[in-house]
C-alpha cells in the first residue's frame, strides 16, 4: 500500500463486516434473475445512496445456502455522506437477511484478498446424525490438518485452479467442527466434513456450515483510517489518521486550501515535521 496513490484520488475504501443468512439467497455471487448476497447488498445500498465505480470484493467466498457471521465485502467509493445513517436504513430494510455489523475506512482500490490472512469456518452437524466414534473423527481430524494438496475434497470447478495446496487447521469440539485456513477451495470444507464424519469423501449441505470469521493481515489492519476529534488545526475541517499513526487525513474547504499549505508550502512543511505524511482533501 503506497499513501501516494491516496493523494490522487477522491475515493476511500470501505470494509463492510456482514452477517448473512444463506438460506434467503440463492447463492454468494451475483447472477442475472437470482436473489443473491453481494447483488442484494449492491442493490439496496445503491438505492439508499452510497455507490461505488467497480465490483464488491470479498473477504471469503460462501457456497450456496451457507451463512456467515462475520464475511467481509470490500469497495471503494467517493461517497462523503452520513454512512451511518446508510448502515441504519439497511439494516432496517435487511435484518431478516443481512445485516451490517459494522464499517471500517481504510486505503482506496485494493486487491482486497491479498490481505486476508486466515478464514474460519463452522459446521454444525446434528449429532444424532453423526455414526462415526470420537476416536475415528480425531483420528481423521490429524490427517487432514497440514499443508498439501486438498484435490480431492474439491469439485471440478476447484480441479480447474491453478494451486491446489491449501492449509487447513481442523478441530472438533461439542460436536462442532471448526476449519481455519489461509483460503478453501470450492466445496472444500464441506467436503472434509462428509469425511471426517462418515469416512467417505461426501458433500455435505450447505445449510450446517457458516463463515464464522476473516482474519486481516496486520499490514491493512494498521491502515484502518479513525476521526481524531482531539487534534485542531486552523483552518481545517476535519482530521482522521490512520491506527499507525503513518498518515494524517486533512480536509479543507476548497477556500481554506491556499491557507493550510501556506506560502511557498511552508505550512504543510510544518505539519509535516509534526505529523509526518499529509494527505489533503477538499470538501
Amino acid at each position: 500500500m503506497n499513501f501516494r496513490g491516496v493523494e490522487k484520488t477522491d475515493k476511500w475504501g470501505y470494509i463492510f463486516t456482514v452477517f448473512y443468512n444463506g438460506e434467503k439467497f440463492h447463492s454468494f455471487d451475483e447472477m442475472a434473475g437470482k436473489v443473491t448476497v453481494k447483488g442484494e447488498f449492491r442493490k439496496v445500498m445503491n438505492e439508499l445512496g452510497f455507490t461505488w465505480a467497480k465490483g464488491i470484493q470479498q473477504g471469503g467466498r460462501t457456497d450456496a445456502k451457507v451463512s456467515a457471521e462475520r464475511n467481509l465485502l470490500y469497495v471503494s467509493s467517493n461517497f462523503t455522506g452520513d454512512l451511518s445513517e446508510i448502515i441504519f436504513k439497511f439494516n432496517e430494510k435487511m435484518k431478516e437477511s443481512i445485516f451490517i455489523r459494522k464499517v471500517q475506512k481504510t486505503f482506496p482500490n485494493l486487491s482486497f484478498p491479498e490481505y486476508v490472512e486466515k478464514r474460519e469456518y463452522i459446521y454444525r452437524y446434528p449429532k444424532k446424525r453423526v455414526k462415526r466414534s470420537i476416536e475415528d473423527i480425531e483420528k481423521t481430524l490429524l490427517e487432514i490438518s497440514g499443508t498439501y494438496d486438498v484435490s480431492k475434497f474439491t469439485d471440478k470447478k476447484g480441479l480447474e485452479l491453478k494451486e491446489h495446496e491449501r492449509t487447513v487447521k481442523v478441530t472438533y469440539e461439542k460436536g462442532v467442527l471448526k476449519f481455519i485456513g489461509n483460503s478453501f477451495m470450492p466445496k472444500q470444507v464441506r467436503n472434509m466434513a462428509g469425511y471426517i464424519l462418515t469416512g467417505e469423501v461426501e458433500t455435505f449441505p450447505g445449510k450446517f456450515l457458516t463463515l464464522e470469521n476473516v482474519y486481516l493481515k496486520e499490514e491493512l489492519m494498521n491502515k484502518m483510517i479513525l476521526s481524531c476529534d482531539n487534534l485542531k488545526i486552523s483552518g481545517v475541517e476535519k482530521i482522521e489518521k490512520t491506527i499507525d499513526d503513518e498518515i494524517t487525513i486533512l480536509y479543507v474547504k476548497k477556500e481554506k486550501k491556499g491557507e493550510v499549505i501556506g506560502k511557498n508550502a511552508s505550512n504543510i512543511k510544518s505539519l509535516r515535521k509534526e505529523f509526518g505524511n499529509i494527505v489533503i482533501r477538499e470538501i
